[in-house]
């Protein structure tokens, strides 16, 4: 079998995280954060729905990290991203760093908003 590396492009998977950061392109950022390709900025959590609506027609898929553990986001949230037209997945910040990962290595429209895990 032949192993080969993964091409992200010029996107940048996630490559690490830990208690209160997470890593891409070599660079650890302070969460919670909104991962988009090309792009790490601040994002404050739940509440801060606005850099989320600005992903409709961007992305077909906003993965959000709900930390160490998989919980479901607010329901008022969920319905607002839908409404807009973003297919939204929630699961623990751990698994969709790795779902957003593979789903980046496709060259999908996919982001990533993510909480701390510790």
């Amino acid at each position: 079998m032949r192993l080969s590396e993964i091409d992200f492009g010029a996107a940048q998977p996630v490559e690490g995280y830990g208690a209160d950061f997470f890593r891409v392109g070599g660079v650890a950022h302070p969460a919670p954060v909104l991962i988009v390709p090309g792009e790490v900025r601040a994002w404050a959590g739940y509440d801060d729905v606005a850099p989320l609506l600005e992903l409709a027609g961007q992305v077909d898929v906003l993965f959000i990290g709900t930390g160490g553990n998989i919980a479901h986001i607010p329901a008022a949230l969920r319905n607002r991203l839908e409404a807009a037209g973003l297919g939204v997945e929630s699961m623990d910040s751990p698994a969709a760093c790795r779902t957003y990962n593979v789903l980046l290595s496709e060259a999908r429209r996919v982001a990533l908003a993510v909480l701390p895990v510790g």
